[in-house]
Protein backbone atom coordinates (compact mmCIF):
# COMPACT_ATOMS: atom_id res chain seq x y z
CA UNK A 1 0.00 0.00 0.00
CA UNK A 2 0.94 3.62 -0.46
CA UNK A 3 0.60 6.41 2.09
CA UNK A 4 0.99 10.17 1.86
CA UNK A 5 1.74 11.96 5.13
CA UNK A 6 1.75 15.75 5.39
CA UNK A 7 3.45 17.85 8.03
CA UNK A 8 4.32 21.46 8.71
CA UNK A 9 0.94 23.08 9.22
CA UNK A 10 0.21 25.42 12.08
CA UNK A 11 -0.80 28.90 13.17
CA UNK A 12 0.96 31.89 11.67
CA UNK A 13 0.33 35.63 11.53
CA UNK A 14 -0.59 37.35 8.30
CA UNK A 15 2.52 38.07 6.28
CA UNK A 16 4.32 35.08 7.72
CA UNK A 17 5.62 31.90 6.13
CA UNK A 18 5.15 28.15 6.49
CA UNK A 19 6.62 25.14 4.76
CA UNK A 20 4.54 22.03 4.24
CA UNK A 21 6.02 18.63 3.49
CA UNK A 22 4.44 15.45 2.16
CA UNK A 23 6.21 12.11 2.11
CA UNK A 24 5.00 9.21 0.00
CA UNK A 25 5.85 5.77 1.36
CA UNK A 26 5.05 2.16 0.69
CA UNK A 27 5.28 0.01 -2.39
CA UNK A 28 6.08 2.79 -4.83
CA UNK A 29 7.13 2.04 -8.37
CA UNK A 30 6.85 5.49 -9.90
CA UNK A 31 5.39 8.88 -8.98
CA UNK A 32 3.97 11.13 -11.67
CA UNK A 33 2.59 14.54 -10.71
CA UNK A 34 2.47 15.69 -7.09
CA UNK A 35 0.30 18.54 -5.99
CA UNK A 36 -1.32 20.41 -3.17
CA UNK A 37 -4.98 21.24 -2.65
CA UNK A 38 -6.73 23.09 0.13
CA UNK A 39 -10.22 23.22 1.57
CA UNK A 40 -11.55 26.01 3.72
CA UNK A 41 -14.67 25.56 5.90
CA UNK A 42 -17.80 25.64 3.78
CA UNK A 43 -15.86 25.76 0.53
CA UNK A 44 -14.90 23.25 -2.14
CA UNK A 45 -11.44 21.77 -2.29
CA UNK A 46 -9.26 23.86 -4.61
CA UNK A 47 -5.98 23.28 -6.36
CA UNK A 48 -3.01 25.21 -5.00
CA UNK A 49 0.07 23.99 -6.85
CA UNK A 50 1.28 21.16 -9.05
CA UNK A 51 4.68 19.84 -10.00
CA UNK A 52 5.26 17.22 -12.68
CA UNK A 53 7.82 14.44 -12.51
CA UNK A 54 10.02 16.61 -14.71
CA UNK A 55 9.77 19.60 -12.40
CA UNK A 56 7.31 21.77 -14.30
CA UNK A 57 5.17 23.80 -11.90
CA UNK A 58 1.86 25.59 -12.09
CA UNK A 59 -0.17 27.74 -9.70
CA UNK A 60 -3.53 29.48 -9.66
CA UNK A 61 -3.48 33.27 -9.58
CA UNK A 62 -4.58 33.31 -5.94
CA UNK A 63 -1.19 31.97 -4.77
CA UNK A 64 1.15 32.67 -7.68
CA UNK A 65 4.21 34.58 -6.55
CA UNK A 66 3.63 33.67 -2.90
CA UNK A 67 3.71 29.84 -2.91
CA UNK A 68 6.45 27.63 -4.29
CA UNK A 69 6.14 23.89 -4.87
CA UNK A 70 9.20 21.66 -5.11
CA UNK A 71 9.98 17.96 -4.88
CA UNK A 72 12.80 15.63 -3.95
CA UNK A 73 12.35 12.54 -6.08
CA UNK A 74 14.98 10.59 -4.15
CA UNK A 75 12.93 11.08 -0.98
CA UNK A 76 9.48 10.78 -2.61
CA UNK A 77 8.69 14.12 -1.01
CA UNK A 78 6.91 17.25 -2.17
CA UNK A 79 7.12 20.61 -0.43
CA UNK A 80 5.01 23.73 -0.42
CA UNK A 81 6.76 26.90 0.68
CA UNK A 82 4.15 29.52 1.53
CA UNK A 83 5.06 33.16 2.02
CA UNK A 84 3.15 36.41 2.52
CA UNK A 85 0.32 34.40 3.99
CA UNK A 86 -3.13 35.93 4.20
CA UNK A 87 -6.10 35.04 6.42
CA UNK A 88 -7.88 33.74 3.30
CA UNK A 89 -5.15 31.09 2.99
CA UNK A 90 -6.57 29.44 6.10
CA UNK A 91 -7.61 25.90 5.19
CA UNK A 92 -6.77 22.24 5.50
CA UNK A 93 -4.02 21.53 2.99
CA UNK A 94 -3.96 18.15 1.27
CA UNK A 95 -1.17 16.44 -0.61
CA UNK A 96 -2.10 14.46 -3.72
CA UNK A 97 -0.03 12.30 -6.05
CA UNK A 98 -0.52 9.94 -8.94
CA UNK A 99 1.49 6.83 -8.19
CA UNK A 100 2.14 3.49 -9.81
CA UNK A 101 2.79 0.83 -7.23
CA UNK A 102 5.72 -1.54 -7.56
CA UNK A 103 4.79 -4.13 -10.15
CA UNK A 104 1.64 -2.25 -11.12
CA UNK A 105 0.69 -1.10 -14.59
CA UNK A 106 -1.42 1.97 -13.97
CA UNK A 107 -1.22 5.22 -12.01
CA UNK A 108 -3.76 5.76 -9.23
CA UNK A 109 -4.66 8.80 -7.12
CA UNK A 110 -3.52 9.00 -3.50
CA UNK A 111 -4.33 11.64 -0.90
CA UNK A 112 -2.83 12.60 2.42
CA UNK A 113 -4.88 13.13 5.55
CA UNK A 114 -4.47 16.90 5.48
CA UNK A 115 -2.72 19.46 7.65
CA UNK A 116 -4.34 22.58 9.08
CA UNK A 117 -2.95 26.00 8.19
CA UNK A 118 -4.40 28.95 10.09
CA UNK A 119 -3.42 32.52 9.29
CA UNK A 120 -4.41 35.13 11.85
CA UNK A 121 -4.99 38.78 10.96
Amino acid sequence: QVQLVESGGGLVQAGGSLRLSCVASGSIGSINAMDWYRQAPGKQREYVAIITSGGTTSYPLSVKGRFTISRDNAKNTVYLQMASLKPEDTAVYYCHATIRTWGGVRFDDYWGQGTQVTVSS
